[in-house]
């Protein structure tokens, strides 16, 4: 089983609804895949804050007391209007509050859906700094580069030197990132290892937007022309965003 055939199961296999043959092959490869594994485990994780009490409010007996007092009695013939009562407003607005603040709470630490692929971002790079599979092609030049991702993908990605902005390439390489292939480029600043990953946008032009940090790596991500944007490092967020300045100042490559 691949990362492609998994990530549709892992849902139905955090609500117990996957059949007995695909668990065991689902789980072999969740303890192989450090990506696939990262989705489960934070899909559990969310499900499991999700059912917290803490995420529940049941109103109080004397708040359910209160509210059946304020109420006007059909028995004493008064009109609805004339038995208002602004307490009563106040009450039922107080109750109204509580719940858009827990309801805000909630949506406010829900993980975005750019968490998972900021996390998936990451494992890729550290797969590359741990495994020998972080070039598929050695090279400094552009020229080199970029030509061999003619006929790997569906698209040309831009291949930029930064070497005079002390941002050399050193080569580049396929990945697998978000269900779908995609160009790794490669470069260096000093002893850091920067990976950045292209692949075509589905959004409009953005710029560059830094996510948290993730297991000490720095992550930042944008769109232009035509194409998305991730990298990350252990370099320092503010070389690292340098790094996203210098490339999107660099001209095309040049025949």
């Amino acid at each position: 089983m691949n990362c492609q055939q998994a990530k549709p199961l892992i849902d139905p296999y955090a609500d117990g609804e996957l059949e007995a043959a695909a668990i065991l092959e689902l789980e072999q490869h969740l303890q192989s895949c450090s990506a696939c594994g990262i989705a489960w485990r934070n899909l559990r994780s969310l499900k499991k804050t999700l059912k917290q009490d803490a995420l529940y409010f049941t109103a109080p007996h004397e708040l359910r007391q209160r509210i059946k007092s304020e109420l006007p009695s059909p028995a004493r013939g008064v009109p609805p209007w004339r038995a208002w009562n602004w307490n009563w407003l106040t009450t039922v607005m107080t109750g109204a509050t509580a719940s858009l603040a827990l309801l805000l709470a909630v949506i406010l630490t829900r993980p975005s859906s750019e968490q998972p692929l900021a996390q998936e971002i990451v494992s890729s790079h550290v797969r590359s700094l741990m495994a020998s599979h972080m070039l598929d092609v050695v090279s400094t030049d552009q020229h080199t580069v970029k030509p061999w991702f003619n006929g790997k993908l569906d698209f040309s990605p831009p291949v930029k030197n930064l070497v005079e902005q002390e941002f050399p390439l050193i080569g580049g390489r396929l990945d697998y990132i978000g269900g779908h292939s995609v160009a790794a480029l490669i470069f260096q600043r000093h002893k850091h290892i920067i990976n950045l990953f292209i692949w075509p946008a589905k959004e409009n032009d953005s710029k560059p937007a830094a996510s948290a940090p993730l297991q000490g790596y720095h992550v930042i991500h944008w769109s232009d022309a035509g194409m998305t944007f991730w990298t990350v490092s252990d370099l320092n967020e503010k070389e690292l965003m340098e790094f996203v300045r210098d490339f999107a100042a660099a001209g095309p490559v040049k025949p």
